[in-house]
């Protein structure tokens, strides 16, 4: 590493999900954030997408810590696997160190952990960094700006905000703080791009309570109100909701219980004594008297929203005319999931209010153009790096900065991995470090790879082949076999006569290679997968694995 400050992302450029930025001055190393990534479709298996460490095991005696920004699953969810191979220091504000403690505790990680809490007032050193803080208002209470002041000059990461002037937690971003940084000179700013589509300024929370309530007032039984657990505003909306209508609350899902005790226990949730009831309870209320909260408003498969529109959920049912509100819009990706929702929820009789903002039902946690124009005039970077987003989105972003006055040669689009070098106050990128994606599969991490997930797409969308033959030891005769079993390919019974011609293959092959004198069980292999391969494909056209066990008795 060269020396002097250097600035890069081993997460969160061109993706949304699994943020992790570095800053580093000489041989100190400060990590901004460590999120996880959920898969798509074609991961197959896949529980978790976590940044590549590479660089920071490598450097691992430089790394002084890990600021978090806020507590959302896209920056907190890579810590505990981050733990497992760097046991660092973390330093959050009290209810995103809340949340982290629920993830240490379920990875056992809790008691070896140190964890520091922060606020906007806290100034750090690390080396020659000195780290301050500054407020921003996002989607999930307690969220924070990152000043990193080093001798080359002030490094600005905003986090995930927006500018909500009337927010219901009373939690505003502290525009006069972020006017003093800038008056102080900001050398280089990043600064999240997600709506940098988006014209105008992004709606209050507070305009959803309203339209909450209403749907609540409206309905004629239970009310099923699905949102993101961390969105503590929206979910003290509902509850005000709630006690209006003289119901009763019930919570559905894990992170939604568990989100609420940590928000309830830390004060940044009020819920009146004798509103919460049980799930178990919901069945012996009058449906009129009963909302419920529940998670999955992404549309994941095995979250609470998702198994009551199966009518999986054992406690709980959607009935006709219950009511269904999805308070929250569908991040890109999960479209498909949550419309296959919806459709069930209509399906099982049930009144669904959904269509995100556009129904006032949900407002985004991050700033439209307007809100980004706003940090990058207040803050007056020399030198600009849009991060969190896809490319168009970072583009788009660029295009902003511009416009507001920043030189376009110095606003830098990077990729996850590319060094941004700063000496005697000039930025320049030439280099790049290790990055990319690590795979969680159950407890395994980093152990499933390319040619793992090509072999699971194989046999997801071909099936398998296992050929069993038994040779004799001493003369290497086919002693009994070839034996064709399918997985799958196609049915057995239906298919007799392919899989006798493959065992006769088989059969040929082994004995082709016997009178050639080659009796290894690679090269058997080999020409058993060749012959069969062929034969199928052109049988079938499709390509599954196949798999010969060769048995020496």
């Amino acid at each position: 590493m060269e020396n002097g400050l250097s600035i890069f992302a081993l997460g969160g450029i061109n993706e949304i999900g699994k943020n992790m930025y570095v800053v580093q001055y000489d041989d100190d190393i400060l990590v901004i954030d460590c999120g996880g990534k959920f898969p798509d479709e074609s991961l197959l298996g896949i529980d978790l997408i976590i940044p590549d460490l590479t660089y920071l095991e490598e450097n691992r005696e430089k790394i002084r810590g890990m600021l978090i920004t806020h507590g959302h699953e896209d920056h907190i969810g890579g810590i505990p696997y981050f733990l497992k191979r760097l046991n660092v220091p973390i330093y959050a504000t009290r209810f995103t160190l809340g949340l982290i403690e629920l993830k240490l505790t379920e990875h056992r990680l809790l008691a070896d952990t140190k964890l520091i809490p922060i606020d906007a007032d806290s100034e750090l050193e690390f080396g020659k960094i000195g780290v301050s803080f500054f407020k921003v208002n996002h989607s999930i209470p307690d969220c924070l700006g990152i000043v990193f002041d080093t001798p080359e000059g002030k490094v600005v990461h905003t986090g995930d905000f927006k500018f909500d002037l009337t927010p219901v937690n009373d939690q505003h971003s502290d525009i006069h703080r972020m006017a003093e940084i800038g008056r102080e000179g900001v050398l280089v700013l990043l600064s999240e791009s997600t709506n940098a589509e988006r014209p105008g300024s992004t709606p209050t929370e507070s305009k959803v309570g309203d339209v909450i309530e209403e749907a609540i007032m409206k309905a004629k039984r239970k009310v099923f109100v699905s949102t993101f657990a961390s969105n503590i505003s929206r979910v003290q909306q509902v509850v005000e909701a709630v006690m209006k209508t003289n119901r009763k609350l019930a919570l559905l899902g894990r992170s939604m219980v568990n989100v609420v005790d940590v928000a309830v226990e830390r004060g940044y949730l009020h819920i009146p004594d004798g509103m919460l009831i049980d799930a178990q309870e919901v069945e012996n209320l009058a449906p009129e008297k009963v909302c419920i909260l529940c998670t999955g408003s992404q549309g994941e498969p095995m979250a609470a929203l998702a198994r009551l529109s199966n009518a999986s959920y054992r406690d709980v049912q959607i009935l006709p005319e219950d009511t269904v509100v999805l308070a929250a819009g569908p991040i890109p990706g999960n479209e498909k999931n949550v419309s296959r929702i919806i459709d069930n929820l209509f399906q099982l009789g049930a009144v669904v209010l959904y269509g995100g903002s556009s129904t006032g039902m949900h407002v985004s946690g991050h700033g439209f153009q307007e809100d980004l124009k706003l940090m990058l005039t207040l803050m007056k970077p020399t030198y600009f790096i849009p991060i969190h987003g896809e490319y168009r989105m970072l583009h788009q972003h660029k295009s902003l900065a511009v416009s507001v006055g920043v030189e376009p040669e110095n606003i830098f689009i990077i990729q996850n991995g590319d060094v941004v070098d700063v000496k005697h106050s000039e930025a320049r990128q030439t280099r790049k470090i290790p990055s990319g994606d690590t795979y969680v599969d159950g407890i395994g991490v980093g152990d499933v790879g390319d040619i793992i997930l090509r072999d699971r797409k194989q046999l997801s969308e071909d099936g398998m082949v296992v050929i069993v033959v038994t040779l004799s030891k001493r003369d290497q005769k086919i002693i009994s076999g070839p034996d064709t079993i399918t997985r799958g390919f196609v049915f057995n019974r239906d298919s007799e006569e392919l899989l006798r011609e493959t065992n006769r293959l088989v059969k040929k092959a082994i004995l082709n290679l016997q009178s050639e004198n080659k009796y290894q069980w690679n090269a058997m292999k080999k020409e058993i997968k060749k012959a069969v391969g062929q034969y199928l494909f052109a049988q079938t056209k499709r390509k599954p694995m196949i798999l010969p066990f060769i048995i020496e008795v």
